[in-house]
């Protein structure tokens, strides 16, 4: 069975039969769907912009455009609360101006990509607030 392999895949090879050929208008020829190619490099510098849930929505109120903020994860268990810290520095680019509801209210900040993931994370598991510098 291996050799039948290697003869099928050399025979492959010789024919120039590869990735992408044999597609019809988009298509592959099996009928799944052409994906859009992973870039190699990825930025794993920089800063990205993240829309974060604040639980006290008067708190988001005090924030301007410009404000640095520590954001502050707080999760609720029956044995009580623990906080950590999940972005130190963050700016705060945009305060949007619905109103605040018993959910809290939300802010945009510019984080690193990393910092961006963990807010995610964390605002998905806890209860978020804010510290003003």
């Amino acid at each position: 069975m291996a050799a039948g392999l290697a003869v099928t895949a050399a025979a492959l090879l010789a024919t120039g039969a590869g990735p992408g050929e044999g597609e019809v208008q988009g298509e592959r020829v099996r009928g799944h769907p052409v994906a859009d190619p992973v870039p190699e490099h990825r930025a794993t510098t920089g800063t990205v912009t993240a829309p974060v849930r604040i639980a006290d929505g008067a708190t988001v109120r005090l924030l301007r455009p410009g404000d640095r903020v520590d954001v502050i994860a707080a999760e609720q268990s029956a044995t009580g609360g623990d906080a950590r810290v999940v972005a130190r520095g963050a700016r705060v680019t945009k305060v949007p101006a619905a109103s605040a509801t018993e959910s809290g209210a939300l802010v945009v900040l510019s984080v690193p990509r990393s910092t961006a993931a963990r807010l995610a994370g964390a605002g998905a598991t806890s209860r978020l607030a804010v510290t003003l510098w």
